[in-house]
């Protein structure tokens, strides 16, 4: 199991430990506060701070912060062995500890958060090169081929999921459908997708075609639930039945 996703699991703990582990470093140093300077102890809490938001628990490093803050008025500044802070540079710094806090687990998330969105987009570019390789090779047949595509935009729209059909291709029949630049019509209205999703109530169409040439549609299912594919999603999963287009555009592949 990969420790982020150990540490997912285990938020509460995660948390505990969070706001703990500044009590134990408070308590530790307490004996040597007359020797150590706050701005020392300020600086190795804010690394116990930096520790708890990069566990990927967003939370965490808000709680690390605000322990530090209470424990490091408790033990460190004086009155001791209060919650109350006479000196005001002990207060800017008790404050900034928590500012910290707040900016660092943000930045964290932040980071996660790019970085989930360069996997994705690795995995949608996997996804088109291996099937532009299919379709180079040409050695898949035609359904095996349509089939590959369709899974394909399952995985990458997220939606429970899509089937290819050679007819009903022309837009009459009032489903919504997907153009090649991942913008989606319904009776020629445009749906705005990241608000509301996909429709649930009926298939969502994306069209087949090469040259000009209509060869059939993917229908999209996603009734179980609301789906909200990005712009770039739809716009790869409109390249996908573009290169399927490409594909059943040559005279060997036509049925």
């Amino acid at each position: 199991m990969r420790a982020e996703t150990f540490l997912q699991a285990h938020r509460t703990w995660v948390g505990v430990v969070a706001a703990v582990l500044p009590l134990v470093a408070c308590a530790a140093l307490a004996p040597f506060r007359e020797s150590v300077a706050n701005t020392d102890v300020a600086l190795a809490l804010v690394l116990l701070i930096v520790a708890a938001a990069s566990t990927g628990v967003r939370w965490a490093g808000v709680v690390a912060a605000v322990s530090s803050a209470v424990w490091f008025d408790f033990f460190l500044t004086r009155p001791y062995h209060q919650l109350t802070i006479a000196n005001r540079e002990d207060v800017e710094t008790a404050v900034l500890l928590v500012i910290v806090g707040v900016a660092v687990s943000e930045i964290a998330h932040w980071g996660r958060r790019q970085q989930a969105r360069a996997s994705r987009q690795e995995g949608y570019l996997s996804g088109v090169v291996r099937t532009s390789a299919a379709v180079a090779a040409g050695r898949e047949s035609p359904d095996s081929l349509t089939s590959h595509v369709a899974n394909q935009i399952t995985d990458v729209l997220r939606i429970d999921d899509c089937r290819f059909e050679r007819s009903g291709a022309n837009g009459e029949d009032g489903l919504a459908t997907m153009d090649s630049d991942g913008h989606v019509t319904r009776h020629g209205r445009p749906l705005d997708v990241d608000r509301y999703g996909l429709p649930t109530d009926a298939e969502t169409a994306l069209v087949v075609r090469s040259g000009g040439v209509v060869h059939g549609r993917f229908l999209l299912v996603a009734a179980t639930e609301v789906v909200h594919p990005t712009l770039e999603q739809r716009q790869v999963a409109a390249t996908l039945a573009s290169q399927l287009g490409a594909a059943l555009s040559r005279p060997s592949t036509q049925s």
